[in-house]
């Protein structure tokens, strides 16, 4: 999972929102999903407003592999049948995540807050390490533990492409340092159209801190990571 910022949505589309919120009667799920399937018009609507918030293709705001396909509710329809139309309650997710994965699943913890990240409005790197050797998230947080379990961020595919990732984020950064002013700006679109955009954001963190030696073995890359024309170009 990596930070995104959340998009304001056009004028006319808010409205359409608003106007679909004030149509369903308190606590009624039935009549909120059944609006929620009928309103063709809107779910493009905040589909689209989400793909151009979500990183590289379009890819899932929660594992950052699969494309994003289907529109998640942060807070599930069945819990907050009020917020199905409310903007700040959509996430772009692939098919596996949504439906095998966090379904209507919204853990909370003792004051009744939200156990998941909402990498729209945090940094899930506040509350996830990623372990790049083994592409495998550790909970910094009780957040993040409940995160990782919910969403399913360590299932062995996901590992093993991030951890593929990892090599490829070095290859195409070395690539980018050696290259022409053109083969560094396809090396720099190419860093960000390609999935796993959590090992890249991981390893500029990464580089940052104290230990960061222990983590980077190559003391050329750990350089490139820190470089600031690179860095700028890539946190933009």
């Amino acid at each position: 999972m990596i930070e995104l910022r959340r998009v304001a949505l056009p004028a006319v589309v808010a409205s359409e929102l608003s106007r679909l919120t004030s149509r369903i009667p308190p606590g009624d799920n039935k009549t909120a999903r059944r609006l929620w399937t009928s309103a063709r018009g809107a779910r493009r609507s905040i589909r689209a407003a989400l793909a151009s918030m979500a990183s590289g293709r379009g890819y899932c705001m929660y594992c950052g592999d699969g494309l994003g396909s289907t529109v998640d509710h942060f807070e599930p329809v069945a819990r907050a049948p009020h917020r199905a139309f409310d903007w700040l309650n959509h996430l772009l997710a692939c098919e596996y995540c949504n439906s095998h994965h966090k379904r209507d699943r919204f853990p909370l913890d003792a004051a009744g807050r939200p156990l998941l990240i909402d990498p729209t409005a945090e940094d899930p790197l506040d509350h996830l390490f990623l372990v790049l050797s083994i592409g495998t998230y550790r909970a910094l947080t009780d957040k993040g533990r409940a995160t990782i379990e919910v969403c399913g961020l360590n299932r062995p595919l996901l590992e093993r492409g991030r951890a593929a990732a990892v090599d490829q984020v070095a290859a195409l950064v070395t690539h980018w340092w050696l290259g022409t002013p053109p083969v560094r700006r396809r090396a720099i679109w190419t860093l960000r159209d390609q999935p796993h955009a959590d090992v890249l954001h991981a390893m500029l963190r990464q580089s940052q801190l104290p230990g960061a030696p222990r983590i980077f073995t190559d003391p050329a890359l750990l350089d490139l990571l820190r470089n600031p024309d690179l860095r700028a170009e890539l946190l933009a």
